[in-house]
């Protein structure tokens, strides 16, 4: 069954061949969508249709799928605090928050300092472009009326380890006459 007229032309019918096979063609819409299963190379085009502002090619694929991931409900709870430690794990990293009204003595009103944690998940990326992206970020979602100060912590880990050595002890008995 065609849609043309009788008095089309034979380019017009070749398209309309050569279209209507285009239904053929398998597009696993589910699986483009979901972070989880879309192929590495479609995730910038995902990332845009999701209105995420900061992306970098050269992050692995670990932190893209995680700020892929998270995107929906940053923007759902943009300019609160817990918004603020969302954009930081999707980043991989940890963050403590505290307000103006939290510090003793209160602070300047409507400002906040965050304290970040890039170590751990992300250790090789904790560069300065890197933490960079996360200001960038972190402005972006802040309230517009807030300003905020950054520092970014290391934290470090390490195990101890006991080394014993054990040395030969002589017992004599000692025969005691009565």
């Amino acid at each position: 069954m065609t849609l043309l007229p009788p008095n089309s032309t034979p380019v017009e019918r070749s398209i309309e061949a050569s279209v209507a096979r285009i239904s053929d063609v398998p597009v696993p819409l589910r699986q483009l969508v979901n972070p989880d299963t879309c192929p590495p190379g479609q995730l910038p085009f995902l990332a845009w249709a999701l209105s995420i502002d900061t992306w970098d090619s050269d992050w692995p694929d670990t932190i893209k799928r995680a700020r892929v991931r998270s995107a929906i409900s940053i923007q759902r709870r943009k300019g609160t605090a817990a918004s603020l430690r969302e954009v930081v794990a999707s980043f991989g990293g940890a963050v403590a928050v505290r307000e103006w009204w939290q510090l003793t003595p209160p602070g300047p009103a409507h400002t906040f300092s965050l304290v970040v944690s890039l170590d751990g998940i992300v250790r090789p990326e904790a560069s300065a472009a890197y933490a960079d992206a996360v200001i960038s970020e972190v402005a972006r979602t802040k309230p517009a009326r807030s300003h905020f100060t950054f520092s970014q912590a290391l934290s470090t880990a390490g195990a101890l380890g006991f080394v014993a050595a054990a040395r030969p002890a002589v017992h004599a008995r000692l025969m005691l006459a009565a």
